[in-house]
This record gives structure tokens, sequence and C-alpha cells, in this order.
């Protein structure tokens, strides 16, 4: 690999504070952390940047609202994002602020560079101009004479003003674009923003005067006018690494991955590249565009009341879970709904069953079956176990590559593919029994040692997402050693060493109960009657057994439908409609409670001959089961 492809630098916009974080902001922020805590596990030289927008009319206004300056308004919000990014354990290494000495003084230097280049001029603007978007718009751009962002009718303005000659690039950038296909991604933005350039590109009107807006960095070849907002604030990427001599400027510049939302697009899409090349500075290298985070299917907006505080739900639920969950629910490119009740679900069928069960299973087994609870030392791999090492060392590769395309959703489905194969390999290789055998000491060792490896080769691959919950791990099977915890030593199987101390721990993610008091209120009401009373002797008939799942399926052209092969002393078919509630790969092993005298009944064509006990819960249904001294065929009593 060259060197070269040994740099990543990570970017978020800069915040405007004229509002409190909110989940949009948080999202930006932790798929930035996540992208960056990769790429240092995997040994690239990394630089990660975020920070605060501070200047432009709207916080002009916002400050005259409060009864403040603007730089106080704009140092106690900036604040609240510089405060939150640790609770939300943001690993960034600069925090950038546009009323900054330094970036100020890039600014101005970009300014005089590019005036006098001669793409700087000075004209007579008038427009309708918005506010809200510190901009003007042609007449053709409003609809039913309105901003089309916020709704408002813009006011006419007409203004002398400076005026960056961006034009003057339209064709260049078309080129630059058409070359790069994967400049802007995903796609659709990239068309995006290729649409835009199909219409003729005007000049940027890029001062405001100070006659009416003081907030903002003057002009090096002016002091009675102050720059745009987004001529400003889009130079922060070069700013924040030492523009145009500083050490990280060189290394890091141009291999830029910009983060931002949808509706920053023409920005960064047009104005910074043309901004770039005007100045002799070579493009970043991708611009990268997620989509919204709804509410009810609507944008959040403070208006509307629907904003999600980052710090309530991750009081609330962990921050692991909130993090993980905003990377596998949302398909980066796209809008995403969020539901505090679709958390939940994830929390308790990802997280609490899959990997914190995964977890609990195995160094349970481990503690108990292996000498003075140290990792063992395994045995030459057996013919069965070939599955889940290849599995295993091949899981890296396919994380990357969902990386690379910004497919954070896709690299979580393949880490609890393996989690689900480990959960297999547990029920096929059954541990317990060779724990039964002398004779078998050394395949359970083996059994036992891949178990763990697999759990450390987890670990790393979700460190990334869910940095506490990943260290947890690495203390359970003990993984001291950094060394042990990076991507180089999980590309081939058999890195974690013997004797390390293992250790059992709490739950590491505990099933969440209910989502909303009022619910569970909701809940309690709907409770159904205690039906009539029966005699001893007619519930003596009711014959209950113990049953262990050994195969599991969906019913073809059913949602719900699963069928089951049950041990219970005898093999049995029955089918169940639990398929919204359970995946048949989850099924398989557990021991669980059936009607073993119920007469048999056929579903959408398969005969079921029994009936398995569950109940409700807040998230559906849950099965009742046995821990693993059950017998198979047992009576229940």
């Amino acid at each position: 690999m060259a060197m070269e492809e040994k740099i990543f630098y990570v970017t978020t916009p800069i915040y405007y504070v004229n509002a409190s974080p909110h989940i949009g902001h948080a999202y930006t922020t932790i798929v930035a952390d996540v992208m960056a805590r990769f790429y240092r596990l995997s040994g690239y030289r990394t630089f990660f940047m975020t920070g605060t927008d501070e200047h432009g009319d709207k916080i002009a206004e916002a400050a005259r609202k409060a009864n403040t300056t603007p730089k106080s308004y704009a140092d106690m919000v900036s604040a609240q994002f510089r405060e939150l990014w640790p609770q939300l354990a943001i690993t960034n290494d600069y925090f950038i602020r546009t009323t900054d000495e330094n970036h100020v003084k890039t600014v101005q230097l970009i300014l005089k560079k590019v005036y006098d280049a001669g793409d700087i001029y000075f004209g007579k603007y008038e427009g309708y101009y918005c506010v809200g978007c510190e901009r003007f718009y042609m007449e053709t751009e409003l609809v039913d004479g309105k901003c089309p962002d916020h709704q408002v009718e813009p006011e006419f303005r007409q203004e002398n003003n400076y005026f960056f000659r961006m034009s003057r690039y339209q064709d260049w950038l078309i080129d630059y674009i058409k070359g790069k296909p994967d400049f802007i991604r995903p796609e659709r933005y990239r068309n995006e923003v290729l649409a835009f350039l199909r219409e003729p590109l005007e000049d940027l009107c890029i001062s405001r005067p100070k006659s009416r807006l003081e907030w903002g960095i003057t002009l090096p070849f002016d002091d009675d006018y102050v720059t745009y907002v987004w001529f400003d604030a889009l130079i922060n990427y070069i700013s924040g690494i030492g523009y145009p001599y500083g050490e990280n400027f060189k290394t890091f510049w141009p291999w830029a991955e910009h983060l931002i939302a949808k509706d920053i697009v023409k920005p960064h899409g047009i104005y910074w590249p043309t901004m770039l090349k005007a100045a002799g500075i070579e493009p970043f290298r991708h611009l990268n565009v997620h989509g919204y985070w709804n509410v009810e299917q609507s944008k959040m907006s403070k208006s509307l009341g629907n904003v999600v505080r980052p710090l309530d739900l991750k009081d609330k639920y962990g921050l692991d879970a909130f993090r993980y969950f905003l990377l596998r629910d949302m398909v980066f490119g796209l809008d995403s709904t969020f539901s505090e009740e679709s958390l939940v679900a994830r929390i308790n069928s990802d997280l609490a069953n899959d990997l914190g069960n995964l977890v609990s299973r195995v160094t349970a087994m481990a503690v108990k079956y292996c000498r003075e609870g140290k990792v063992p030392r395994p045995g030459a791999p057996a013919p069965e176990d070939e599955g889940l090492i290849s599995r295993g060392e091949g899981l890296f590769p396919q994380v990357e590559a969902a990386f690379r395309e910004l497919a954070f959703h896709k690299a979580l489905i393949e880490i609890w593919g393996f989690i689900n194969l480990t959960n297999k390999y547990i029920v096929e290789r059954e541990p317990w029994n060779l724990a039964k055998d002398k004779a078998a000491g050394e395949r359970l060792e083996t059994v036992i040692y891949n178990l763990l490896e697999s759990l450390r080769v987890v670990a790393v691959l979700v460190s990334p997402f869910m940095p506490d919950a990943a260290e947890k791990i690495f203390a359970q099977v003990g993984v001291r050693d950094g060394a042990l915890k990076n991507h180089e030593s999980i590309k081939k199987w058999g890195g974690l060493p013997a004797g390390g101390t293992l250790a059992r721990a709490e739950a590491l993610f505990p099933r969440v109960e209910s989502v909303m008091e009022e619910k569970v209120e909701e809940k309690k009401e709907a409770t159904a009657p205690v039906k009539p009373e029966i005699s001893y002797e007619e519930f003596q008939k009711v014959d209950l057994r113990v049953a262990k799942v050994v195969e599991a399926e969906r019913v073809p052209k059913s949602t719900k439908l699963i069928k089951m092969k049950i041990d219970m002393g005898e093999e049995r078919t029955i089918v169940a409609g639990i398929g919204a509630d359970y995946k048949p790969e989850d099924l398989v092993g557990k021991l669980i409670a059936v009607v073993a005298n119920l007469k048999p009944a056929k579903l959408m064509g398969v005969e079921s001959r029994g009936m398995l006990l569950a109940t409700d819960a807040e998230s559906g249904l849950t099965l009742l089961t046995f821990d693993g001294k059950a017998k198979p065929g047992a009576q229940i009593r």
C-alpha cells in the first residue's frame, strides 16, 4: 500500500451556532468518529476535525434577541457542542471555531490571494435575500415567491458588494466531477450537483456591507465590508490544519473526507471546489453526503417541536446502544426515521439477544471449563472448526470494503453474521457435553479457544461503533495488549494468546423492558382477565414438557410462522407464529416449554404436533425458556 493511502483526514461540517445540538449533529459527528477510529486501528495516520460556524446575520439576530453580543452568544452555543462531544465518546483531534484568530487570518489570506488573481470584483447586486439562508435567490429559484427552505418571502435588496468569479470555473468543475465519479458520493448527490451545473453558474456575492452587518471577518482589501459566511466557513477545512505552511496541512491535504447532510450539498459541491481552484489549492478527496433523520416522517425542526436531544437518549439507553442504533438504522445517503421503539428493538434483538448473550455464554463456559480461569491453549483445528475460522479470517476485508463504500449498516450486518455463526458453533459443538468426557479435554479447550477468539475478533471490529462494550469484552477474554485490539491482529486466526485471565461480568446489554411509562400503563389496562377455575384433575390432562429446539426455519409464504424440529425425548415438528419476534437461528439450542398432548394441527400445510408457551412483553412475544440444567423430555409440573 502506498504511503499516501495510509493518510486519513475526516471532517464534519462546522455546526452553525444558531441552535443547540440535536440528533442530526450527533449522527454526522459519530459517523466521523467511527471512521477515524476504524482507520486508526488500520494503522492510518489520522486527523479528525469538527467545530462551529459563528458569523453571519442569523448569529447577530439571535444575539440581539438574547440581549447579548454576537461573540458572547457564539461562545455560549459553541461550548454546548464542545462539551457534548466527549460525552458521546467523540475523539476529534481539533475543534475549530470561525472566530479563532488563525482561521480569521487564513480567510483573509485566501481572499487576498483570489482578489489579487483577478477573481474577485466589485459590483452592484439586486435580488431576493433570505436571512435564514443568508444568501440571495434568483426569482426563478423561489417557490410561489418564497424561499424553498424556509417558506418565507425574502427581502428584495440592492447592494454594492464584492463578487467571486465562480462562473469562470463552471466548465472546469463539470469536467472534474465527471472525471472523478466518486468525488461526490453517493451518486444521487453527484447527479444533483451536475444538475445544478447544467444552468449557467452565477458569480457568488461574497461580502456584506458593515452598514448592515458588522459580525463577520473584514475583507483584507476593503474595511467597509465583511466576508459572506460561506466563503468564511468553508475555509475551516484548511485553516484548521494549518494552511499554507503547517505540517498538518502538508500531511493531510488533499486527503479530506468531508461529511455533510444533504441540505448543504450546493455550497460544498460547487462553492468550495471552485474556491479551492481559484486559490490554487488541490481539491479534497471526497464529499460524502447523508440524508436526514426524520421524526414521524417529518424533518426535525425547533418549530415543529420534534427535535431529538442526543444526551436524553444516551442517558436513558446507554452511549454504545445509541451509537450502534444510529449507524445500523441509517443507510448512508438515505433518509431514516427515528423512533424510540426502533431503538429499543435494536437493543433487545441485536445487542442483548445476539451480542450480549454470546459474550455471557462464552465467558461463563470458559471460566467454568478452563483450568485456573485462563485462556486455554488450542489443539489442532478439526474439520468442523474450519467454517468458523475461515469466516473469522475473512471478516475484516468484508468490513473494510463496507467502510470504503460508507455502508456502515452493511459492516454491522457482516459482524452480526459472524456473531450468529459463533452462536451456531456453540450449539453444534456442545461444549457442555465435551466437558463430561475426560478424553475430550483437548477438544473442549480448542472449542473454548475458538469461541474466545471469536469474541476478540468481534470486539476489535465493533470497537469503532461501541468503544466501551469492546473494552468490556477485551477484559473478559483476557486481552490487555493494545496490539491485540487492532485490525492487523485479526487477519489471521489464533492471535489470542493462551494464559490470559478470564473474567465474567454483568450483562453487556440488559434488555430494555419498556419504552415509555404510558405504554406500560396501556399494557396493564389491557391485561386479559383470569379464565374460569378448573379442577386439579382437569389440569393434569395437560402434558407440559421441556423441549430443545434442534432446527428452525421460516415457513415459506408466511411472515410469522416458524417451523421447528424439537427434541423432547422424541423428535417432533411444531409450528409457531413467532417470526416477528425471533429469527430461526436464534431459536436453535433453546430449551422451551411445550404442550405435548395437543391434537396435531396443520398450519400452511405443515403439521404441528404440540404448542410452545410464550407471553406478551413490551417488545413483542417472549418464549418461556429454561437454563441449561433442564433435560429435554422432562415433565413440567
